[in-house]
């Protein structure tokens, strides 16, 4: 079943009054959802959501950032990123990856690029540069990776070669927080691809399940 058919399926298993969470993805948006965006209760976001900005409004009430390799070494030396709406709107920022998990499973840079000073570990310096912009950081638990891995089906020992998506997690925490009787979680501009080593068709399924649940609404966009 389709996500958009598993969603129809699913309209009248949840009163109406409930709150609004809108999870806003990476991905491209077909059209302005920003005062839809604007009116939600709860807005969350995803490291540099630049492919959405004008076309999602501006609130943010969690900013959830990777800490690990090369893009985060971007952002901590990029002022646009500090100036960037998403950083200047966000209430809070999350950390998903805890130094515990990124030392035991995440890939390390070989010795020429860490020569050139690449990490695999970028959390003192994000605790530094974004708790120096005055932004509350939060630090997720090893045991939130771990469970969301096991949601996706992942052994320990694939663990060590895929990395669920910071998207991913991001629904996780939310479905984990949002109580289906008091909130409606939306979903807008999440493509599922992108970095190889994401498990693409285990998260599009586990959003496709809570779709068809009435766990998740997708936005037509």
């Amino acid at each position: 079943m389709s996500l958009l058919a598993a969603q129809a399926s699913s309209k009248e298993r949840h009163p109406v009054s409930r709150k609004t969470a809108v999870i806003i993805g990476n991905g491209k948006l077909g059209r302005d959802l920003s005062p839809m965006v604007d009116a939600a209760d709860f807005v969350l976001r995803f490291n540099e959501p630049k492919l959405s900005v004008g076309m999602s409004g501006t609130r943010t009430d969690l900013l959830m950032l990777a800490t690990s390799s090369k893009p985060m070494q971007r952002r901590l030396n990029d002022p646009d990123f500090y100036a960037s709406p998403t950083f200047r709107a966000a209430g809070a920022v999350m950390l998903v990856y805890h130094p515990i998990i990124l030392r035991t499973y995440h890939p390390k840079p070989n010795i020429l690029s860490w020569l050139k000073g690449r990490r695999s570990d970028w959390t003192q310096q994000t605790i530094e540069g974004v708790g120096g912009a005055g932004k509350e950081i939060r630090i997720m638990p090893p045991q939130f990776y771990r469970d969301g891995c096991a949601t996706l089906g992942l052994s320990e020992a694939e663990m060590h070669r895929v990395f669920p998506s910071t998207g991913f997690f991001g629904v996780y925490h939310c479905l984990d927080r949002f109580q289906a009787e008091e909130w409606d979680v939306k979903l807008c501009g999440f493509s599922w691809e992108g970095w190889k080593r994401h498990s693409w068709d285990g998260e599009r399924r586990f959003v496709a399940d809570h779709v068809e649940s009435g766990r998740l609404t997708l936005i037509e966009s």
